[in-house]
């Protein structure tokens, strides 16, 4: 597989089900992610702006090709509503050939260009 089409995940949060659906939503049909992960219910606490600060928020797992990262980041970014959203970008070491390569077809990389 060719470095651009190495697969990796970018993580997120949203502070609800329906923001992490229409980011999502928006991913998967620019084709910018294969799928996408939303985990609610998580209880995140943190230091924002001098206070603390504890509240529910939807953790996603966003599944892309590095060649893709840089747009994923800002398409997020655009969409997200907190101003200043976490996104991390999380590098794999492998898995499922036949599903890494589903995540390269369905973004548009490798042999399905």
């Amino acid at each position: 597989m060719a470095n651009e089409d190495r697969v990796v995940l970018i993580y997120t949060t949203l502070p609800t089900l329906d923001d992490a659906r229409r980011v999502g939503e928006a991913l998967v049909a620019a084709k910018l992610a294969a799928c996408v992960n939303m985990f609610p219910g998580m209880i995140s606490i943190f230091e924002w702006k001098g206070a603390r600060e504890e509240g529910q928020e939807v953790a996603m797992i966003i599944k892309t090709r590095a060649a893709l990262t840089d747009d994923v980041l800002a398409e997020t970014k655009r969409l997200h509503p907190y101003e200043l959203p976490a996104l991390l970008v999380l590098p794999t070491e492998g898995g499922s050939a036949e599903y890494c390569g589903w995540i390269v077809s369905e973004t548009g990389g490798g042999a399905a260009r």
